[in-house]
């Protein structure tokens, strides 16, 4: 299959843009069944969207920026030592490629403007510079409002930090240059600069539906919503009229979801460092439900010894980005007499290897 328009061939991103939408759910749904093969019988097929919409739908991006004096600034990936550009990259939607395109155009060499990453979440951008001061915006103040409307942008950020690489957020140095401080999404959810949204509304949407449904939490129940994000899950419960808590470590995450999710308790914090908080937040009438989300680490030992032997509640739904720590958690429940019922995986990053998976859980006692 050649490359779809846009795509650089020595891209280091997305494994399976050259495959059909067939083989790479075929891949996905192997891999799974190999990491997950003590519950293979109860995977379900790969939920994946249409064709077309497996293209220009990511709407969260990390680009590197690299000033070059013949073609002035790329925006791309790293290959070893050499930044691939890809300002036209068909994966990205039609927004990111407006706004890369626009900054090519209007940026200062990197001796003004020492630009090292360019991060977008939705409608919100944020330009990372490597220094700790940084006074000349004069480029910005010939940019007329439409140029940045027509970009989709709502909001556009410069973040000042001098270490930025592996970590690319600090808690100081941040500036807005335009727009306004927050989003809403999709699901009319309040967000910012830093914010983690799942990629394809549509699909994320049926993977909280079905976790609504298995944990089917009624008024008078208790639910922990575990690495809860902006809230998304948190306002579902919140509708049911259900006792709710949430946790989150991104200080942005947490305002926002205060904001989307206000009848909830949430925390900020490691879920592991929230532990005494989640004991004495037990209840000790109504059922206990609980949704966790975590990063590709999988649930903390503190954590999962919690819910395992203290929490333990009557169902459990685990939206999962790494089969291997999936399998490692749900043996540890398997000992703590939790059977899962369903495993379902979501074509959240088509074109990729990525693969994400809803467990659904239930005590057996």
């Amino acid at each position: 299959m050649t490359l779809p328009v846009g795509c650089e061939s020595r891209c280091p991103g997305c494994a399976h843009r050259t495959w059909s939408a067939a083989d790479s759910e075929a891949q996905k749904a192997g891999w799974l069944r190999r990491q997950l093969a003590p519950w293979a019988d109860r995977l379900q097929s790969v939920q994946a969207v249409a064709e077309g919409a497996r293209w220009g739908y990511r709407r969260k991006v990390c680009l590197s920026a690299a000033w070059d004096e013949t073609a002035a600034w790329q925006f791309g990936l790293w290959r070893r030592d050499e930044l691939i550009p890809i300002p036209d990259c068909p994966v990205h939607a039609r927004s990111v490629r407006l706004l890369v395109r626009w900054l090519m155009q209007v940026l200062p060499p990197k001796s003004i403007f020492p630009l090292a990453f360019l991060v977008q979440s939705g409608a919100q951008a944020t330009l990372i510079a490597k220094t700790r001061q940084l006074s000349d915006l004069d480029w910005l103040k010939q940019t007329s409002d439409e140029e940045l409307v027509a970009s989709g942008l709502e909001g556009l950020w410069l973040h000042l930090h001098p270490a930025a690489g592996r970590r690319l957020f600090a808690r100081n140095g941040w500036r807005l240059l335009w727009g306004q401080p927050r989003s809403q999404d999709a699901f009319g959810l309040v967000y910012g600069p830093t914010a983690f949204q799942q990629l394809i509304p549509d699909l994320y949407r049926q993977a909280l539906d079905a976790a609504e449904s298995f944990l089917a939490p009624q008024p008078g129940d208790s639910i922990a919503d575990l690495y809860c994000g902006i809230g998304a899950s948190l306002t579902r419960w919140a509708a049911r009229g259900v006792r709710a808590i949430g946790v989150e470590l991104g200080g942005e995450a947490v305002e926002c979801a205060q904001l989307n999710a206000p009848d909830a308790t949430i925390l900020r914090g490691k879920c592991a460092d929230r532990v005494p908080q989640l004991r004495d937040w037990t209840p000790a009438t109504g059922a206990r439900l609980l949704y966790v989300n975590p990063p590709r680490t999988g649930l903390e030992p503190s954590v999962l010894a919690w819910a395992a032997e203290a929490f333990r509640p009557e169902r459990l739904a685990y939206l999962s980005c790494s089969a291997g720590t999936l399998s490692r958690d749900l043996r540890a429940l398997a000992t703590a007499n939790y059977a899962v019922e369903a495993l379902i995986p979501y074509d959240f990053f088509p074109q990729t290897h990525h693969v994400e998976t809803l467990a659904l859980l239930r005590r057996a006692d």
